[in-house]
């Protein structure tokens, strides 16, 4: 079990050079949202993710997640059976903007500096196909709420999305379109 501790952006513009960052392609269905239980092909893997609230003793942004790994079969099966729309989208991986943190919080925790530096920390821009073309998100995940709370946001992001559920992949599974 994981605490996932992320926050949420929608997006002004695309970053330059977009296609010079690697990427991943993704399809993933819900099989149910609340609790969301949702099958992932991320590439060439596949796994099931279960989502959840964080316990009571963990009050903040952080979700419970749990990924078990699937084999290909094992995914068209339960794809199939997955309500509502197919979520389809690239995910580009790019690095933190520059002002992501002040420099005394970074010097305060060089661990933070460090995740950065290795990539660890890093912007996960989602631009979806079909049905969803043209929307687009960005997701930076974190390693402690301390940190998702010193964030500052990189210029081409709009507005902070964290927490509303429209956004999220599991409500748009269930979106009528």
């Amino acid at each position: 079990m994981g605490i996932e501790i992320e926050k949420k952006f929608t997006v002004k513009k695309l970053p330059q050079n977009l296609n010079t960052y690697p990427y991943h392609i993704i399809e993933q269905g819900y099989l149910n949202t609340n609790p969301a239980v949702r099958v992932r092909r991320e590439d060439d893997k596949y796994y099931m993710t279960y989502k959840g609230s964080a316990p009571a003793e963990k009050s903040g942004i952080g979700k419970v997640e749990y990924n078990m790994p699937l084999d290909a079969v094992s995914y068209d099966h339960l794809v199939k059976k997955c309500d509502g729309n197919i979520i389809k989208k690239t995910r580009y991986l790019l690095p933190l903007n520059e002002d992501a943190f002040d420099n005394g919080f970074l010097s305060a925790n060089p661990n933070i500096k460090f995740a950065i530096k290795s990539g660890a920390i890093k912007i996960e821009l989602d631009v979806f196909d079909a049905p969803f073309n043209g929307r687009l998100l960005a997701e930076v995940e974190f390693p402690s709420e301390e940190a998702a709370s010193a964030y500052h946001p990189a210029p081409w992001f709009r507005e902070d999305v964290t927490g509303d559920f429209h956004y999220s992949n599991s409500y748009m599974s269930s979106e009528s379109l």
